[in-house]
Parts: C-alpha cells; structure tokens; sequence
C-alpha cells in the first residue's frame, strides 16, 4: 500500500508540474499585499546570502542532535533533518507559501489558490513588506524557516520514532500549525499582526510551535525502553552549534529584509546574546556544582539564539545581552527540574526552544525600543514604563502554546492511526540506523 501512495504523490506532483503553465498560469493583475520592484542590489544581494545561511542552520541542526544521541542512531537523528530540506522545499512550492502568505482567510491562514506551485511568485514583483528584494527571493528566504521548524522537534522524540510516520507528521505540522501561525503573525491581514504582536524571526512561528510539538510528541510516544546510551560525538555537537551561530545571522539579520542599519542591529544582538547565554549557562552550571561542559556551553548558546530570536530586530544591545543571560538561566533551571522520569523528551527541546522561545516574547515586550525599530511605535517595553507590548506579547504567548501544542497532540493521534508512530521495542534496541536505514557508522 505504501508503495502504491507514494508512486500516485510522485506522479501527481509530476504531471502537475509539467503541465503547471495550463493548470495555473499567471496572473497579469498584482495581487493583495503585491506590489511593483523597486530592485535593490545591495538589499537583494544580502538576501541571498541570508537564504543560504538559515538553510545551513538544518545540517548544522542535524549534527548538533545526531552528537548528542547514541551512537547506534547518529544517522537516522541527522538525516530527519537532512529529509526535512527535501520534503518541505516541496511542499512550500506546491502549497505551503500559499498557506503562509496567500490572501489572508479570516486572519488565520493564507488562501493557497493564488500560489499553488508558486503561481504569482516571480521576479519581477515584490511583497508589500520587503519591496527592494523579488517576490521570489522572499518566498524562498520564508522556505527555510518553515524547513528547520519541524526539524527542531525531533530532537524530543529521537531514538524511538518510525521515519515514515516522522515524514508523514512533518508534512501535516506545516499545514496545520506551522502555516497557520506564520499567516497570523507575518502576514499583513494576520490575527497576531493586527494585535501588534512583535516577533521579528520566529520566536512563536519557529521555537514556541516546535518546543510545544516538542512537548506534546514526547508525551505520545512515551518513554524509550533502551537505557540512555552515552552521546555519541560531542564534536558533532560542537560544529553543529557553530554551524547554527553562523546560519543564525541570516535567520535574523535575514529577517530584515535589507541590507541596512537594522539587520545590522539584528546581527549585533543575534551574537551577543548567544555569547551571553553560553556563559550564563556555564557558569550557573559551575555554580550548581558541575564541572564547565563542552554541551552545557552549545546548549547555552542555542538558547541565547532562540530567546533573541523575536527581539533581535527591536532591542539594544545591552539588552541582548540581558535576554542572553535571563533565558540561560531559566531555560538550565527547567532543564534540570523536568520530570525526565515521566516525560522523555530525550534532547530537552521543549526545555531549550518551547521555553527559550517564551522567554524571548516577553523579554521582547519588556526590552523592545522605538529608538531601535520605528515599527514599535508608542507602545514600547515594559522597562519604558508602559506595560501595553508586554500584555499583548503575554495574551500571544499563551494563544500560541495552547494552539501549537493541542494541534500538534492530534495530529500525532491521527499519524499513530495512519501507520504507527514508535518502532518496535527489537528495532528501538537494534537502534534506528540499522532498522530504518540500513546503515550504520
């Protein structure tokens, strides 16, 4: 049968691709939130390096798992999100741009019609809020975020998950809640960007959606039957988190869409604070009475990332380095305090992103300065002495959680319904590589 459905979604995709210039041809009318170029080459240059980078961030991510799981599943952890680098760029071609940023339905998602495979998105118009750089640059800078997204998550379920059923859960997430938040918080007409809800990068759209997945995928599948094996290559960890720094100034600075004063800025806090939470997370470990790791310092590092994430386009720099600190704090205070024995979230992704992330949105609502971005306007952060941004970023964040992770917990019953969500207890023990893949180190 599977054999069957994958041939038919092969040939489907292929023949529509073929014969795409008759099923969906050009539009000669700009659409909504479609405006004319007014080409940039400095902004356009910038953006395609940025696109570069924050496609780097999923290798980088599957080194920075794959050394942390047992040996006997480095491959299987690296290749989920080597897998969401192909499954996704497909998807958003056919569907998922459309469901991001397609004319808005009711605020809650983008109607796909007017860019099913990618109908209207060309070189030669601009989207309203990046005008110097062409549509379909945009298009393909928004393709990594929702790349890496669902690839973040399987860090919860490593060891244990069925890669078919993984591919299958991928491909659901995207269009249940990955585009949905995406349409409310960056598109024009959204629900959360009505609200005034400030997210710069990603902080609810990429980290708060993948920490609660997170959550919700490791209370499904349970707990795994093999003892914790030993990581497997702390140097894979190691490059892994030098990989995501690097890819993560495009992720941010990318985020400005230009190649001014602001991305500037975004790089600036984007390092800061992932610097600030290494040695926050390093020294409050030697404080606890631990010796100073070489995984204690990439993990602080990534939370420093993810907590800057929605702020890095709106604070200063002291303030990076404050948000840098206070997520490291709480993100290895949570760490240390999750009920590992009941929930078995193996690489603490929810502890790491679902709560860097929070920390990030509201640290945004208390740090967030119209002296660094005009766009905040009158209501700044808290620390301004007006508590107006903070409330909405609080009212966001808790929509955000109840949504992303209510979502995600059905859409793992229905996969585990569809074919099977966790290996069998011989595969889990043979380990991942061998029994998905056929292959080993």
């Amino acid at each position: 049968m599977r054999k069957i459905i994958l041939s038919v979604i092969l040939i489907t995709i292929l023949v529509l691709s073929v014969f795409s210039i008759y099923l969906f041809p050009e539009s000669t009318t700009l659409g909504a939130h479609i405006v004319a170029l007014k080409l940039d080459t400095g902004d356009t240059a910038w953006m395609l390096c940025a696109t570069g980078l924050v496609l780097l961030m999923t290798p980088g991510l599957g080194f920075f798992y794959g050394g942390m799981v047992g040996k006997k599943n480095v491959i299987s952890t690296v290749l989920q999100s080597f897998m969401a680098m192909v499954i996704v760029t497909v998807l958003w071609v056919v569907v998922g741009f459309g469901l991001c940023f397609g004319p808005s339905i009711g605020g809650f998602i983008g109607n796909p019609s007017s860019n099913l495979f990618f109908q209207g998105v060309g070189a030669n118009t601009a989207w309203e809020l990046a005008p110097t750089i062409p549509f379909i640059l945009f298009a393909l800078f928004q393709a990594k975020f929702a790349i890496i997204t669902p690839a973040l998550i399987t860090g919860a379920f490593a060891e244990r998950v069925r890669f078919w059923a993984y591919l299958l859960f991928m491909v659901l997430f995207i269009i249940f809640v990955y585009a949905p938040l995406c349409h409310m918080t960056w598109h024009p007409d959204g629900i959360f960007f009505k609200m005034g809800v400030l997210d710069f990068a990603g902080g609810t759209v990429v980290h708060m959606s993948a920490g609660w997945a997170a959550l919700a995928g490791a209370i499904f599948l349970g707990k795994r039957k093999v003892q914790k094996a030993n990581p497997a290559r702390i140097t894979y960890v190691l490059l892994g988190t030098g990989l995501l720094w690097f890819g993560w100034f495009g992720f941010n600075a990318g985020s400005a869409v230009g190649s001014g004063s602001l991305a500037a800025q975004a790089l600036g806090t984007t390092t800061v604070a992932a610097a600030a939470a290494a040695m926050g997370w390093v020294f409050l470990d030697k404080i606890l009475g631990h010796k100073l790791s070489a995984m204690g310092a990439c993990i602080g590092a990534v939370v420093g990332l993810v907590a800057i994430t929605p702020a890095s386009g709106f604070v200063s720099i002291p303030s990076a380095l404050a948000i840098g600190f206070i997520a490291s704090i709480v993100s290895n205070l949570v760490v240390s305090k999750f009920p590992k024995g009941k929930i078995d979230d193996a690489l603490d992704v929810f502890a790491c992103h679902g709560v860097g992330g929070m920390v990030g949105m509201l640290l945004t609502g208390v740090f967030a300065s119209k002296s660094v971005n005009a766009i905040v306007g009158d209501n700044q952060g808290l620390i301004y002495g007006d508590a107006t941004l903070f409330l909405i970023q609080l009212k966001a964040m808790v929509l955000v959680s109840i949504f992303a992770f209510s979502v995600s917990y059905a859409l793992f019953f229905i996969v585990n319904k569809i074919t099977p969500l966790r290996v069998s207890e011989e595969k889990e023990e043979l380990g991942l590589d061998i029994s998905q893949h056929g292959e080993f180190l």
